[in-house]
């Protein structure tokens, strides 16, 4: 494969060694300092003890009786009380992300043909959305909403409501299958699509297709963009410290057949042709009793929120045109807000999962830029000491590209990340699970891996969750993998071109 001979002749490179186990060093030795300390002090201490000092230890105990009983008994309380006050642990028991059917499939070529078809854009407007297909990234078996296939286009709350039952019911039947879990036992849910808001609500349809339990927790969350998906987790997190011995069921997905734009302006042309059809479901629970038959620990959820900057705010806009057309608009100052606000996700990030080792080598290049006033790069932490996984939202070709650069990872590791946008497309607040199911089709999700998954929405946020494997996942047994009849033939070759993003 490509990226294994480039990542191979990069490690050829004469140079390339020395500093590459010299930095190895470095955090071998800050990693395992306190046990290379404390080790050869613990076996001197103990060689300059005789045997009358643990004589004379043993018999003040015997002496003080009592005293130490009630110690013993201080510790087990107190033990005890910070065992029943700590947060719950989550756990990841499984997930499914939905694969439509062949007869949705939209080449480029089927897409350019049914938006000419529709009779609502100008030349100009249909070589615009051609020239974003072309640098989009994108193979030839995405999947699109039916209406966007037939002529005329039928853009009307029946056919949304239509696909949302077809695309959510979808994914859950197949995610209660995987796991067996009665609906009677889930006691939260939490439904995440922007666009599309019926009433009753997404989450009602669920609750009554399902019927699930009077009193459960639900929740429909609309409006919030690409990373809706990972705020519905956090939700469910914390919604499962109140709620013991329970399962919680999320849904991630976004409707189209209500997104279609069909004006002809231009920042409001590209979500048409970037967004696809796909949606995910994720079983979560607290009880203690299915660690051993879940997949996933849910280590970290962190949430930034760029609302407050005008540009942040602005950088992604349901609105109309001079037409009156409604569509969404996407400005030139994403990108710009779109690291911005990954900076600051990885500030608060950085000191939860980065090895003490890096920490020191970004606090003492951050003083020496600051109060020493050097003139040095400023020092990027490796967060591949910190994941083996990224899963980071597949919105497009520039934040890929950007984000493979800024924290320099490599073309395997952003592998499902560019994978998943070729195949699926841009599936908003799904695309992050296609990814994770893509590593796991691919055999790499062994024991005690973290996965770092990453999206970014309209508000504008960047949200991270963490998860940490509990079991090596054999690609075997992911028979129902969305990804698996497939697998042998990912990675493909995508050709460099200059990208187009939403």
């Amino acid at each position: 494969m490509e990226y294994e001979k480039k990542r191979n002749q990069d490690n050829k490179k004469p140079n390339s060694i020395i500093p590459k186990y010299v930095k190895f060093g470095y955090h071998y030795l800050i990693s395992n300092a306190m046990y290379l300390l404390l080790v050869p002090l613990s076996i001197t201490a103990l060689t300059h003890l005789s045997k009358d000092d643990f004589v004379h230890f043993s018999n003040h105990v015997m002496h003080n009786l009592v005293v130490v009983t009630l110690c013993i008994m201080i510790i087990v309380i107190l033990a005890t009380l910070h065992f029943m006050s700590r947060p719950r642990k989550v756990y990841l028991v499984n997930f499914s992300c939905y694969k439509p059917d062949h007869t949705l499939m939209c080449s480029n070529e089927t897409f350019m043909k049914a938006t000419k078809l529709t009779g609502s854009f100008t030349e100009e407007s249909l070589a615009f959305q051609k020239k974003i297909l072309e640098r989009s990234g994108y193979g030839q078996k995405t999947y699109t909403a039916k209406t966007f296939l037939e002529v005329p286009i039928n853009m009307s709350f029946n056919e949304a409501r239509k696909e949302a039952e077809l695309v959510m019911f979808g994914v859950i039947d197949e995610l209660l299958a995987k796991t067996g879990v009665k609906t009677k036992d889930i006691r939260i849910l939490v439904v995440n699509c922007s666009l599309f808001n019926p009433a009753p609500s997404l989450s009602a349809m669920v609750v009554n297709r399902y019927k699930l339990r009077g009193n459960i927790l639900s929740y429909n969350l609309s409006g919030m963009g690409c990373s809706a998906g990972l705020i519905s987790i956090d939700l469910a997190k914390r919604l499962l410290q109140i709620r013991p011995n329970s399962y919680a069921l999320v849904v991630s997905m976004e409707n189209l057949t209500l997104a279609g734009y069909v004006g002809n302006t231009r920042s409001m042309l590209i979500p048409n042709c970037l967004f696809r059809m796909g949606a995910a479901a994720i079983l979560l629970t607290n009880r203690s009793s299915d660690r051993h038959c879940s997949k996933y620990q849910l280590v970290h959820a962190l949430r930034t929120h760029k609302g407050a900057d005008d540009r942040g705010y602005n950088c992604v806009f349901q609105k109309e045109d001079i037409n009156n057309r409604l569509g969404v608009a996407l400005s030139k100052d994403l990108l710009p807000v779109a690291g911005e606000g990954l900076t600051n996700n990885l500030t608060t990030l950085g000191p939860l999962v980065l090895p003490f080792s890096e920490q020191i080598l970004f606090l003492v290049n951050f003083i020496g830029r600051k109060i020493f006033k050097m003139k040095i790069k400023q020092y990027v932490p490796d967060f591949k000491l910190a994941f083996e996984h990224f899963c980071i939202h597949a919105g497009g070709r520039a934040v890929l590209d950007e984000l493979e650069k800024s924290l320099e990872l490599s073309e395997w590791h952003m592998e499902p990340s560019r994978m998943t946008l070729y195949r699926f497309g841009n599936t908003s607040s799904s695309s992050i699970w296609y990814e994770l199911a893509y590593t796991e089709a691919k055999g790499r999700i062994k024991k005690g891996d973290r996965a770092w998954q990453i999206a970014f929405g309209s508000g504008f946020k960047c949200n991270s969750v963490v998860w940490q494997a509990l079991r090596t996942i054999n690609s075997a047994d992911e028979k129902h993998n969305t990804w698996i009849d497939e697998i042998d033939s990912f990675p493909v070759h995508v050709p460099d071109v200059a990208p187009i993003d939403c």
